[in-house]
């Protein structure tokens, strides 16, 4: 027995990355998955079909409120229902570091469609199927960076400082209807496309393992374990909560 066995989850910006490692860990916990992202999904659908598992892949731009809507429609076709929303689609790896002095106008703004209206096109699109069924897990992306303040990425930091108001707010409008709404804030966490670019991002991977209680990198497989219990019955009463996954660097 998977701890999700029966649940329908979506996952965002799961073609590659934390949001691939999200999506085949549900398929492992007995989830039927379906993937998006602006990129192909189709390895990672191809991974969790060929163990067994039930999911498919759509294309999506996440800003976009009709392809959002329409990947939430073909969800409830494909699999009649959906359990559990993880709008983890987000810009972080290719953004400069940099003082937010020099960020431009159009930068922050691409960062705020994707990061935080992102977010709540997702949110927005997922409740109505879940208040019909009366129940349903929201498990938002924030990051460690809002408690610790991290500077040099402005656009970012706000993004998921939005993410984590919009998790509360949104936690209050939809517990009569028994949609839970939740956060993970991970640390700085050694994805493919982080990992891509560790030269780049050596300053910053030095200052959080200096201040981590766990003096190792941070991986994707770290966050699963909370995911999993955000998106399982095991936390049917929590809403509102952001949970810090970082190796105990922000601790609150």
């Amino acid at each position: 027995m998977g701890r999700l066995d029966g649940r329908v989850a979506i996952v965002t910006g799961a073609a590659q990355g934390i949001g691939a490692a999200y999506a085949k860990r549900f398929a492992e916990e007995g989830a039927k998955v379906a993937i998006c992202d602006v990129l192909d999904c189709t390895n990672v659908v191809n991974t969790i079909t060929q163990s067994g598992g039930e999911a498919f892949g759509m294309e999506v731009d996440v800003s976009d409120e009709a392809q959002v809507g329409a990947l939430v429609a073909r969800t409830v076709e494909t699999f009649g229902r959906v359990d559990v929303m993880v709008p983890n689609a987000a810009i972080f790896a290719a953004l400069n570091r940099r003082s937010f002095l020099d960020i431009g106008v159009e930068e922050w703004d691409r960062v705020m469609a994707v990061n935080v209206r992102g977010v709540f096109v997702c949110i927005k699109a997922v409740v109505p199927p879940m208040k019909e069924q009366g129940y349903g897990k929201i498990v938002n992306i924030s990051s460690s960076t809002v408690q610790a303040g991290v500077p040099w990425f402005l656009h970012y930091v706000s993004s998921k400082g939005a993410v984590d108001a919009m998790t509360r707010a949104a936690a209050r409008e939809l517990g009569d209807f028994g949609i839970r709404v939740n956060s993970i804030a991970p640390g700085f966490t050694m994805s493919e496309q982080i990992e891509s670019q560790r030269e780049a991002l050596q300053f910053n991977l030095d200052m959080n393992l200096a201040g981590r209680a766990f003096k190792r990198e941070e991986m994707p497989e770290d966050l699963l374990g909370t995911m999993v219990f955000l998106a399982s019955a095991e936390s049917d009463f929590m809403s509102g909560q952001t949970v810090v996954v970082d190796g105990g660097l922000v601790m609150h």
